[in-house]
């Protein structure tokens, strides 16, 4: 399962990482009123470590120019976003603190979103109403062409019969400005099984998973993915013997969300040590593919591809995507970097649900000129990343197609070797091939410090 690998860190501490050299940093006067209006307990200001773009596959037609490393939220990890029509960014990290007690299945840690309406220089933290835990957006949040904002509650949980799923909306009609929510949603799921699996960690998780992006078609539908437990799903994942394999589902809706329909299964089976998980969604709409949808999934090992152009009636076999040959199986390259650590006892070595990499986190996203990019995580292993991050395949990943998804021929490696969770996202701004990328340093237990940071990014190239 999605964002939850570890325990909380109980205590913030004081950032001790090395000052950019891309002069990335803000200016302490500037962060510390950030930090103070967001309720941060930081003794002092975060700096920023260095991460200089490499890039690992080159295509002579793509050229991108990087902007500074900028704060986004002090002690926020696994950042979501939107960018909306009028260059407001949006942005949801998970803090080290708990959330508010509610009856309903939420997030295990507290949620901040924070709002920045000049491009990413200063951000304000979105209120909340006392006590309220608030939309957790890895559920997925779209602007939609008449410039109402929505936003799904990532978990769906049973609802009143066989077959049905019970979800929340929240809604903005004044680019985030306010929030109005929650809206009690419906979802037909014809064989969920909503008590087949825990979490990854053992505990209850009576719920679906709504995941990442929305997007609108053009009649106004929307269409999304959510992954979870059907009939049939009883195949144990490699972590935790109550956490079973999950599939990805694809639903549309055709009331702007209030109902979501099932439509077809995108993929399921025992792959990797997850099944498929963490599903983000892409439509080509120009060039010899336009219509077809592509959904990129995690699966505990490779990342894996499933594509429709029947808009998501069927779906094409998934198959792995491989970026820059980057193969989480050659573990003779960082096995002695942990021969002697252990998990549970056991030797990371001997353990290959431990010691193979994994590519986490797919996040899919097509430019107005018609280039996608893709942005992923690559943790070397899967979990023993935490204990030393030093592999340089160790990071962040941004790559760039120019024929609509077939090849990805432009792979740049955005941070190597140090701590981060190996989530990020991805928004195009209000002028075209100008994008902001977020992403994390840290962890859960990560004494070095954590935070949420990004830049932003230009890109210059011509798509087939």
């Amino acid at each position: 399962m999605p964002r939850s690998e570890n325990t909380p860190l109980q205590t913030r501490r004081t950032f001790l990482q090395n000052a950019s050299l891309l002069a990335a940093a803000l200016p302490l006067a500037k962060l510390d009123g950030f930090a103070a209006a967001a309720g941060s307990s930081t003794a002092a200001s975060p700096t920023l470590p260095t991460n200089l773009p490499e890039t690992l596959v080159s295509d002579p037609r793509v050229k991108l120019t990087f902007g500074p490393e900028r704060m986004v939220m002090p002690d926020g990890l696994q950042p979501s976003m939107l960018c909306t029509s009028s260059g407001t960014l949006i942005v949801q990290s998970q803090l080290s603190g708990k959330p508010h007690p509610q009856e309903r299945i939420f997030y295990p840690y507290a949620l901040k979103t924070v709002v920045s309406r000049d491009g990413g220089e200063q951000w304000a933290e979105s209120p909340l109403k006392p006590g309220d835990n608030g939309v957790d957006l890895e559920g997925g949040i779209i602007q939609l062409r008449d410039g109402t904002i929505i936003a799904l509650e990532t978990y769906v949980t049973a609802g009143d019969g066989p077959g049905k799923g019970a979800g929340l909306l929240y809604h903005s009609t004044d680019d985030w400005r306010t929030v109005q929510g929650p809206v009690d949603i419906t979802l037909t799921l014809p064989g969920v099984n909503f008590a087949a699996s825990t979490d990854d960690r053992g505990r209850p998780h009576a719920a679906m998973r709504l995941h990442r992006r929305i997007l609108e078609l053009p009649n106004g539908d929307l269409i999304t993915t959510m992954l979870g437990w059907f009939e049939g799903d009883t195949e144990p994942s490699g972590y935790t013997p109550g956490l079973k394999k999950s599939r990805v589902v694809f639903l549309r809706s055709t009331n702007r969300g209030r109902h979501w329909d099932m439509i077809s299964t995108v993929a399921a089976g025992t792959l990797g040590t997850e099944g498929f998980s963490e599903p983000v969604l892409v439509r080509i709409t120009r060039g010899p593919r336009a219509g077809r949808l592509i959904c990129q999934m995690r699966t505990g090992r490779d990342l894996h591809e499933s594509i429709s152009d029947d808009e998501g009636r069927s779906w094409s076999l998934a198959h792995p995507r491989v970026y820059a040959n980057i193969d989480v199986y050659r573990t003779d390259l960082w096995i002695e970097m942990f021969r002697d650590v252990k998990r549970k006892g056991k030797p990371l070595v001997e353990n290959p649900n431990e010691i193979i990499g994994a590519v986490v986190d797919p996040e899919l996203l097509e430019l107005r000129s018609g280039v996608l990019v893709a942005a992923f995580g690559v943790r070397i292993p899967a979990r023993g990343c935490w204990t030393n991050p030093k592999h340089p395949w160790n990071g962040n990943y941004m790559a760039f197609s120019l024929n609509q998804g077939d090849t990805w021929s432009h792979v740049v490696r955005m941070t190597s070797g140090i701590f981060t969770t190996h989530y990020m996202a991805v928004e195009e701004t209000p002028k075209d091939n100008h994008l902001f990328v977020v992403y994390d340093f840290g962890h859960w237990t990560c004494q070095e410090g954590r935070y949420t940071y990004g830049r932003p990014l230009t890109i210059s190239a011509s798509p087939i």
